[in-house]
């Protein structure tokens, strides 16, 4: 009985594990914030902390660095970096949004309403963003000529703003970013185009939870622990926004939360809950799609090494218990 009562403090002993979001705290990452309010995490062993990023490129190289052993980042952009770095040690892991929020959202009062219109006008598009980072796939798919369209670069705290006083006729950005806080600046829902870049024939995949492979191969049961807690709390955002919004306005009472439940409800139906997610579980890739992903991202980008889809992501720490259906 006494070797059980000091064996207790060591059964609920908690590995801290940092993790970097890409972006604020939004209603996308509510998943995560409920699997550390609901229990799932510390269910696992962990102490999970989350930070904010500044954009989809963000997180990789702290990943990479190990500052963050896991980080929430762009599919493709974890392709280039390893293709210009091929001895970092991180790699994709779960895939979040099986459709990409990659996105261009345009007004209509200022004469955009296809990919075509584009063409003469002016375009919106911070550097760091992942949604730019994808567009000249885009652009090839629609045949479009780039040297046709003006790109403004733009900071992300002015590219909405800029959207909403006219200053560009569209922007690059995830969709249920640039929309919303575009509408939230007074643009009307009716004068806002919003043009989902996998409906105009960009087939790659969204943002993946991706870890620092060094820190997985010594953690690997800590590593699996984490993704099937997250499988939960996507579940939980699903069955209840509010709450899970909830759960991030607990961090940042100036939260517009109303705003934030529209944006975790065009994510989870857009990006998330796709019907390929509802019938294989979330976190997984079809190989073939992801293969033709490469060969889009190599229409606009040259690879200095041979591709290898095996080193860009990997299942091998994704739980196999069931705990990844979404039903």
């Amino acid at each position: 009985m006494l070797g059980a009562v000091l064996a207790a403090p060591a059964a609920f002993a908690q590995t801290s594990v940092p993790f970097t979001l890409d972006w604020r705290f939004e209603g996308p990452a509510a998943p995560y914030f409920l699997a550390i309010d609901n229990g799932y995490f510390e269910a696992e062993g962990l102490d999970v902390e989350i930070s904010p990023g500044q954009g989809s490129l963000d997180a990789i190289p702290k990943v990479a660095t190990g500052a963050f052993p896991i980080g929430f980042a762009d599919m493709a952009s974890v392709i280039k970096f390893i293709d210009q770095n091929p001895d970092a040690p991180v790699t994709a892991i779960m895939m979040m949004y099986d459709v990409p929020a990659f996105a261009v959202v345009g007004r209509r009062s200022l004469g955009v309403e296809t990919p075509a219109d584009l063409e003469g006008r002016v375009l919106g598009a911070p550097p760091p963003d992942g949604a730019w980072a994808q567009f000249p796939v885009f652009a090839a798919e629609q045949g479009l000529d780039m040297d046709a369209i003006t790109v403004e670069p733009v900071g992300f705290p002015t590219r909405e703003p800029m959207l909403a006083e006219g200053q560009v006729a569209a922007v690059t950005g995830f969709s249920f970013t640039s929309s919303l806080s575009t509408m939230r600046l007074g643009v009307p829902e009716d004068d806002i185009v919003v043009m989902l870049m996998a409906d105009y024939g960009v087939d790659l995949y969204g943002n993946a939870i991706i870890v620092n492979t060094d820190w997985a191969a010594e953690n690997p049961e800590l590593v699996t622990g984490f993704l099937r807690a997250v499988a939960q709390g996507v579940r939980d955002a699903a069955a209840d926004p509010e709450a899970g919004v909830a759960a991030i306005a607990a961090r940042n009472p100036a939260l517009d939360s109303e705003l934030e439940v529209a944006r975790l409800n065009m994510a989870l139906r857009d990006n998330i809950l796709t019907d390929w997610v509802m019938e294989n579980g979330i976190g997984g890739i079809d190989e073939e799609r992801f293969a033709s992903s490469l060969e889009q991202i190599a229409m606009t980008y040259e690879f200095t090494n041979e591709p290898d889809a095996s080193r860009y992501f990997t299942s091998e720490y994704l739980p196999t218990d069931g705990s990844l259906m979404m039903e």
